[in-house]
């Protein structure tokens, strides 16, 4: 479940290589450019591995081997027994560190959620940008584009979170931006490509075949979210190209006895990959442990982040309401969910997993 699996790996456009890997964010000081991390356990993002050490050249991981067959030259690293895993990517990130994308379409915004990232492990990331015009959608793919041009940076490409949702299901989002698609800023985003719009969520029955069609061709991954499909409406946006849902549970038409809605459709169709919120608030902890039963490794955790997160901030704006966070949870005044203050981290800690709790991680 966690955001190192196949399907981030694919949406964020990362080979299925074999390695050398580039290394994003573990640094050391005072170490020659070849070392090695041993006694740990390793978290590749498809085994787990004991008994066996990361070798580090420079700024990559050159291979996993047993210990006996590193180089006899190599600076050696004894972890006593931590645990080493892959960066986590957040495929669904509105703000943190204080910040929120679409209240500062800017370069400096990108910067700043990157850095707050990078001190809870996440090295990758998609900027989100809820509901807006298309003023600020057009802003948004042009910071992008000019910042995915100045490596390194944790930027995979940006996910449009609307704003062609069904108003019935908007959530948090402001109702006066929900709109049908128009087709030149839907061109304007096939244009943009992959490269720079990894992820765009819609409600399939609010939009035409065309309009998922149009994305899908241009290599943009396309979601089902904020949607009131039935359950053969979801169905027609899964064979139409709709490849994922958006924080399954929440702000769609939910499994119920003879209504199956959107959940009863992602459980059913068993190639759709489905994104969820752990922090108990937008989801009880059983339920996401039956949708794992469910949905295996097709499920994958997400933060749905908003500016308090990294901080200590109790306030701020988004979709035009003020949303308060108390007690872990962000809400505006009416009670409505508005994101979460998650970390990837804190995400994968108990009570969602209670595998030796207590022990700290490396992340790389």
């Amino acid at each position: 479940m966690a955001a190192g699996d196949l399907l981030t790996r694919r949406v964020a456009g990362y080979p299925e290589a074999e390695p050398p890997w580039p290394l994003n964010v573990f640094a050391t000081t005072g170490v020659g450019m070849m070392y090695a991390l041993t006694n740990c356990t390793l978290y590749t993002g498809f085994e787990v591995l004991t008994d066996h050490a990361l070798l580090i050249d420079g700024a990559y991981i050159r291979a996993i081997l047993p210990p006996a067959d590193l180089p006899v030259e190599c600076d050696r690293f004894d972890l006593q027994g931590l645990q080493v895993s892959p960066g986590f990517i957040d495929l669904q990130l509105n703000g943190c560190g204080g910040v929120m994308f679409n209240d500062a379409i800017a370069t400096s915004t990108l910067d700043t959620m990157h850095q707050t990232n990078l001190r809870s492990g996440t090295t990758n990331f998609l900027p989100t940008l809820i509901t807006t015009s298309d003023a600020d959608m057009q802003a948004a793919i042009a910071v992008v584009r000019h910042y995915r041009q100045q490596p390194p940076n944790g930027v995979l490409g940006l996910h449009f979170e609307g704003p062609y949702l069904n108003p019935q299901r908007k959530g948090i989002h402001n109702g006066a931006y929900v709109r049908p698609p128009e087709a030149t800023m839907v061109a304007a985003i096939a244009a943009a490509g992959p490269d720079i719009v990894k992820l765009v969520t819609l409600a399939p029955e609010a939009v035409s075949p065309e309009t998922i069609r149009t994305l899908c061709d241009a290599g943009i991954t396309v979601s089902a979210g904020h949607t009131n499909a039935t359950y053969d409406q979801a169905l027609a946006g899964f064979e139409q190209g709709v490849t994922l849902v958006t924080h399954l549970f929440n702000a769609m038409s939910p499994w119920q006895s003879r209504q199956p809605g959107t959940v009863g459709a992602a459980f059913n169709y068993p190639d759709i990959y489905a994104g969820i919120i752990a922090d108990g608030h937008h989801v009880h902890f059983a339920s996401i442990a039956l949708a794992h039963k469910l949905k295996g490794d097709k499920l994958f955790l997400v933060t749905d982040a908003t500016p308090p997160a990294g901080t200590t901030l109790d306030s701020f704006v988004i979709g035009g309401q003020p949303v308060y966070y108390r007690d872990g949870k962000c809400v505006s005044a009416e009670g409505t969910l508005g994101g979460s203050a998650l970390t990837m981290a804190a995400s994968c800690s108990p009570p969602l997993y209670r595998l030796q709790p207590g022990r700290a991680s490396v992340i790389l």
